[in-house]
């Protein structure tokens, strides 16, 4: 490959990047003014309300133009995301590299706000991934690694009170057009993905709950510790 196609290779890397970025902050910045509205004023919540179904009209159309923008483009130029993700799997000296490359950096938490911040990498359990771009992304690779564990146990989880809200609104189904943005995670399973990355973080932990695994044993790693590690290195 010449300099000049690595050149557009990296940026329209960065592009798809920058993409996703967008569509995630936008729905953080959904949660960001719904937390600053006085919900004990009922002209603010009201007018809070009327703002939040048009906001997420918006948000949604945009999300689905944003996604098949992003395939066409993938499959055009042939990069993809997902082409710099490593994980551990059953190789145990990649994960070993892949687990102390990761832990030169400053570990996170699912009790952290990950408001406009970005994943690069994280550690389930022992087992390393990085090269990650996204927070549903992340959710994703989570959850099949969840389903590979305990397929039946996974299953379990669609229908269950503590995945379905009040309205009846389900995290996990089989039945994709339930959801507002499915996400296959198993075989049939599908998970609900129009989550901002704190919405991500909460159903994180309530799955690794699910599956009686300390969250503890989960250490996601961040974009800008690494790139700020890396800025520190060249000075």
């Amino acid at each position: 490959m010449t300099s000049r196609s690595q050149a557009a290779t990296a940026r329209t890397r960065q592009i798809l990047e920058d993409l996703e970025a967008v569509r995630e902050n936008l729905l953080a910045l959904s949660d960001d003014i719904w937390l600053s509205i006085d919900h004990n004023d009922p002209q603010a919540l009201d007018a809070g309300v009327e703002f939040k179904r048009a906001y997420n009209a918006k948000a949604a159309a945009f999300d689905v133009v944003a996604s098949e923008l992003s395939a066409l483009v993938q499959q055009y130029t042939s990069v993809s995301l997902e082409e710099t993700e490593q994980s551990g799997g059953t190789d145990r000296a990649t994960n070993e590299r892949i687990v102390a490359d990761l832990n030169r950096e400053e570990p996170h938490r699912l009790d952290e706000d990950f408001t406009y911040k970005r994943p690069h990498g994280f550690i389930l359990n022992g087992q390393g991934t990085t090269g990650i771009t996204t927070w549903q992304r992340l959710y994703e690779l989570v959850c099949r690694h969840l389903f590979e564990r305990d397929a039946a146990k996974f299953r379990g989880l669609c229908g269950h009170p503590d995945f379905t809200t009040s309205r009846g609104n389900h995290s996990f189904t089989t039945e994709p057009a339930r959801l507002r943005k499915a996400l296959e995670v198993g075989a049939g399973l599908y998970a609900e993905s129009n989550l901002s990355a704190n919405g991500i973080r909460d159903m994180l932990r309530r799955v690794l709950t699910a599956f009686e695994m300390p969250t503890d044993q989960f250490l996601v790693f961040l974009r800008q510790d690494r790139d700020a590690g890396r800025v520190g290195d060249e000075t």
